[in-house]
C-alpha cells in the first residue's frame, strides 16, 4: 500500500531552543504544526525486548521519516500507569504506546481507567518474539522436568519471576503441572533476571530478547521455551510442550497503539513509517539476533487480532480462575 509523501518543516527556532525536530505535514486532516516530537511510551523499565524494539525502530523511522523519537520508560501497577496515561494523551499521533500480553490481560484482573479495544487505535502488530523459562548457570537444575520435580518435592519454596503477563504464563503452568510453586512479581524482564544472576530467585519466565545477552555469555541456561514449535533463536532448546505439556503454548508479542480518534491520516501515516521499517534489512537483522520476528499486521486486522487476544485471555483467566498476583 502506498502513502502519500510528506513534507517536513523544520523550524530552526524551536530546534535551536529544545534540541528536537518539529515535524509538518502537509494535506488534509494530517499532522498538526505543533508536533515536535514523537514520544513512545514503554510500559517496562529498559533492557527487555519492548524497550529495545522501540529504539531500533524509533531511530530508523526518525533517520528516515525526520521525527525526533523520544522513548519513555513507564514501569508501574503491571504496565497500568503508562497505559492509563497514553489513552488519556491528545489523539494527535505524538503519542504512542508499545503493547504486549499484558495489554488485553489487565483489564481482566484489575480496575484499570482504560478499555484496550475502544481506548486505543490500532497501528501494527510488529513483531513476536520466543518466552522462555531459564535459571542461573550454576544452578542444578538443567532441564524442565528437574525444575518441576524439585518444585513438587518443596512445595512453595522454589520461585519464578517475571512481570506482567508472564503471571499468566507461569498461572498456566502451574496448574498444567499441578506445582506449588511461587511467582515474584518484577516491573520488568531486566530486573527479574538481575535477580536471577544474584541468585535470589530460583528461575525467570520472560521473552528471549531480555535474555539473549546473559545466554550468550553463558549465565543463565534455557530449560524450555513456552511456544507451540521451537524458537529459531534457540534450536535446541526444547518446548514446555515437548516437555510434557501438550496443550501449552505461551508466545510474546509487542504491538504499537496510539490513542482512540487519532485522525486516520496520521494513522496511516504511522503504518507506512513502522511497516517500512520494518522491512529493512538492518533493522531486519538487529531484531532477529535479539529474537525479535517482525509480523507487519496492521490498521483493522491489528484491531481484529487484539481483540481476540482479549477475549482468548480473558476466558483462560476465568477457566483458571487467576487471580492478580
Amino acid at each position: 500500500m502506498k502513502f502519500p509523501r510528506r513534507r517536513f518543516l523544520y523550524l530552526a527556532g524551536v530546534a535551536a531552543a529544545v534540541a528536537v525536530l518539529s515535524v509538518t505535514v502537509t494535506g488534509h486532516g494530517a499532522w498538526s504544526q505543533t508536533a515536535r516530537t514523537i514520544k513512545v511510551v514503554v510500559t517496562v523499565q529498559p533492557g527487555g525486548g519492548a524497550d529495545f524494539l522501540a529504539r531500533v525502530l524509533g531511530e530508523e523511522i526518525g533517520r528516515t521519516q525526520g521525527p525526533t523519537m523520544v522513548i519513555e520508560n513507564r514501569p508501574g501497577a503491571g504496565s497500568i500507569i503508562g497505559t492509563e496515561a497514553v489513552s488519556h494523551a491528545a489523539p494527535d499521533g505524538n503519542t504512542l504506546l508499545i503493547i504486549n500480553p499484558t495489554f488485553v490481560m489487565n483489564p481482566h484482573l484489575r480496575k484499570v481507567n482504560y478499555d484496550p479495544v475502544t481506548s486505543f487505535e490500532p497501528i501494527c502488530y510488529l513483531v513476536n518474539a520466543p518466552t522462555v523459562i531459564v535459571v542461573n548457570s550454576a544452578s542444578p537444575y538443567r532441564t524442565l522436568a528437574d525444575l518441576l520435580d524439585a518444585a513438587r518435592a518443596r512445595p512453595g519454596d522454589l520461585t519464578l519471576a517475571g512481570s506482567g503477563s508472564f503471571y499468566i504464563a507461569f498461572e498456566m503452568l502451574k496448574r498444567a503441572a499441578n506445582l506449588n510453586m511461587t511467582f515474584v512479581p518484577y516491573p520488568g524482564g531486566a530486573p527479574a533476571v538481575t535477580a536471577l544472576l544474584g541468585e535470589h530467585v530460583t528461575s525467570v519466565f520472560t521473552d528471549y530478547p531480555t535474555l539473549a545477552a546473559q545466554l550468550k555469555a553463558g549465565k543463565l541456561r534455557a530449560l524450555a521455551t513456552g511456544s507451540r514449535t521451537r524458537a529459531e533463536a534457540l534450536p535446541d532448546v526444547p518446548t514446555v510442550a515437548e516437555s510434557g505439556y501438550k496443550d501449552y503454548d505461551v508466545e510474546n508479542w509487542f504491538g504499537v497503539s496510539a490513542p482512540a480518534k487519532t485522525p486516520k491520516e496520521t494513522v496511516s501515516q504511522l503504518v507506512g513509517w513502522f511497516t517500512a521499517a520494518l522491512q529493512v534489512p538492518e533493522v531486519k537483522a538487529k531484531l532477529a539476533v535479539q529474537g525479535l520476528y517482525p509480523v507487519g499486521i496492521c490498521g483493522a486486522d491489528f484491531g481484529a487480532f487484539v481483540r481476540k487476544q482479549y477475549d482468548d485471555y480473558g476466558r483462560s483467566i476465568r477457566e483458571a480462575n487467576i487471580t492478580p498476583q
